[in-house]
């Protein structure tokens, strides 16, 4: 039997609702274990963020007004991204979440760069509904699977693929793309990894994301381009909104793609 669409599921547009976010793994993995490269990918024992963001393309945005938030946000959905990356880079940061959870009911708001165990908890408060790393460690990662929100630890390495595949985690973050070999290797780790998932960031643009979403691992492509700084500063939204539209085109994801119709974690993609 299919999986239930996850859209359908919730009486808001949004893509995933937190009431049905499976829970932290109470298994423990044993350490010696090493993935089998030709298992076909099912379903991880974490969290699994990829298929609730609801198109190939996440926004990722460094916001340094508050008051900024919450029509970005908008600009955003109306453009057909309704999930967004906002990072803990700035002191607006969790007053931006906060915002954005409580006035865009349609937007599904994730907190980037989140770096420590306090960092977790903060933004899970703030009504963060999911989480990204630019790395992790073991007490990261702890934190954020008892966080009990979908989170995407970040890798540049086979060897802390392979890590995480061992932890039960299949879906990862993969930065900084373009600096950590791009195509290329995210390509060459699809033969020898094939469970593994991707969301490529740092340094894609539209014009490299085509080539990112052609790769058979990779589920998304997070980038800021749909957000440029003068657009922003200019509370120019009409803009933004223009360039969400044209990136939610990109790699729209249907029967076909990834070979199946349906990506790793069985979730029919909506």
């Amino acid at each position: 039997m299919a999986a239930p669409d996850p859209l359908a599921a919730s009486p808001l547009p949004a893509p995933h609702a937190p009431s049905v976010t499976p829970g932290p793994s109470s298994a423990t993995p044993d350490p010696s274990a090493t993935p089998d490269p030709s298992a076909t990918p099912g379903p991880s024992a974490a969290p699994a963020p990829l298929d609730l963001f609801g198109a190939s393309v996440l926004p990722v945005a460094v916001v340094a007004d508050p008051a900024d938030a919450v029509p970005l946000a908008r600009a955003l959905v109306a453009g057909g991204l309704r999930a967004v990356e906002v990072t803990l880079r700035t002191p607006a940061a969790l007053d931006a979440i906060r915002a954005v959870a409580a006035e865009v009911p349609d937007a599904v708001v994730g907190a980037g760069t989140v770096v420590s165990a306090p960092a977790v908890e903060d933004a899970v408060a703030a009504g963060a509904r999911f989480l990204v790393s630019p790395g992790w460690t073991g007490g990261l990662l702890d934190a954020m699977r008892a966080s009990g929100v979908p989170y995407l630890p970040g890798v540049s390495t086979a060897s802390e693929v392979v890590a995480l595949l061992e932890r039960g985690v299949r879906e990862m973050k993969f930065f900084p793309a373009e600096a950590a070999g791009g195509t290329a290797y995210l390509g060459a780790l699809a033969g020898p990894l094939p469970q593994a998932r991707f969301c490529p960031t740092g340094g894609i643009s539209a014009a490299s994301a085509r080539d990112y979403l052609a790769l058979p691992n990779v589920a998304c492509v997070g980038g800021t381009w749909m957000l440029p700084p003068d657009a922003v500063a200019a509370q120019d939204w009409g803009r933004v909104e223009r360039l969400a539209r044209e990136a939610a085109r990109l790699g729209r994801r249907g029967p076909g793609r990834h070979g199946t119709g349906r990506h790793g974690t069985g979730r029919r993609v909506p």
